[in-house]
């Protein structure tokens, strides 16, 4: 398989490590990837559809080979999306593409989706376990009012969220973590053997947590409206772990052009059942384009 490696400089001269997947007079697809994991964690996806895409994945800042910023306000959603645009800009000069994206991937996506400049360059958007964080206040704060126990239940999935605020302990924590460590958290939860390995995986962890500390607050505490510029797919995963399905009846009330679809999956059904994610990716991108 075709791939190309760059770097990329951000506005606050980060350096991000991008691969481009294909052949480059294919549609263009975009894939951002989550938290704890770096953009080979999309490599079981991009194998099933780097024949019909000019794929472009990256290392968000802090994690696989991207530079780590000092302060943790350096991963606020604003800088992530200027991110974004410094890596288009420099392998899709000019151009109109397709985006995907998972977990923390997804999170910081909606804030260029939801860009009233950035989103007229973006084609279609797939969001996979990771919601608005803006949407998500609005959600929680009805849930609160209405259906208090639909609010506990997403609580009690969040967990985590809170202890990575803690100081010093989850960056402390994740470098005693072990790839086979992480490889074995991931088999339990997926219920699938032979998955890929994360070998940064306490890189990944230890300085991804500035992800959380930057934006869950600020957002959570002050939401804004943002509504989608562009067609937007969920791929809803019915068995996850850390995301609650019902977060994605907010999403049809911010998104015009909206399209749910269930997997039976947990939360990292993107190295469980890459078929299946590849070819909701593929279908989705496919209407759009019959329909433009």
């Amino acid at each position: 398989m075709q791939v190309q490696t760059q770097w990329v400089k951000t506005t606050d001269q980060q350096r991000l490590y991008v691969k481009a997947w294909g052949e480059v007079r294919n549609p263009a697809l975009v894939l951002v990837h989550g938290y704890p994991d770096n953009q080979e964690v999309w490599e079981p996806v991009i194998r099933l559809l780097a024949n019909q895409f000019y794929i472009i994945t990256y290392d968000v800042r802090g994690a696989g080979q991207s530079s780590v910023p000092k302060s943790i306000q350096a991963y606020a959603l604003s800088q992530l999306s200027a991110d974004l645009q410094a890596v288009v800009d420099a392998v899709l000069p000019e151009r109109e593409f397709h985006l995907a994206a998972h977990d923390w991937g997804s999170i910081q996506s909606w804030e260029s989706v939801t860009d009233q400049h950035f989103g007229q360059r973006i084609l279609s958007y797939t969001t996979i376990s990771g919601p608005c964080l803006d949407h998500a206040a609005f959600w929680m704060r009805e849930q609160f009012k209405t259906q208090p126990q639909q609010f506990l239940k997403q609580l009690g999935k969040s967990w985590y969220i809170m202890a990575f605020h803690l100081p010093f302990v989850a960056p402390t924590l994740w470098r005693f973590f072990k790839p086979k460590h992480w490889g074995q958290v991931l088999q339990k939860l997926e219920q699938t053997q032979d998955l890929p390995l994360n070998t940064h995986i306490a890189k990944d962890g230890q300085y991804g947590v500035g992800l959380y500390r930057a934006n869950f607050l600020p957002r959570l505490s002050k939401p804004r409206q943002r509504f989608a510029q562009c067609a937007v797919q969920a791929i809803v995963l019915k068995k996850d772990k850390f995301v609650s399905p019902a977060l994605i009846d907010e999403i049809p009330k911010w998104s015009p052009d909206f399209q749910r679809v269930d997997l039976d999956a947990n939360h990292w059904a993107i190295l469980s059942q890459p078929e299946q994610v590849a070819s909701y990716i593929q279908r989705f991108i496919e209407r759009n384009q019959l329909s433009s």
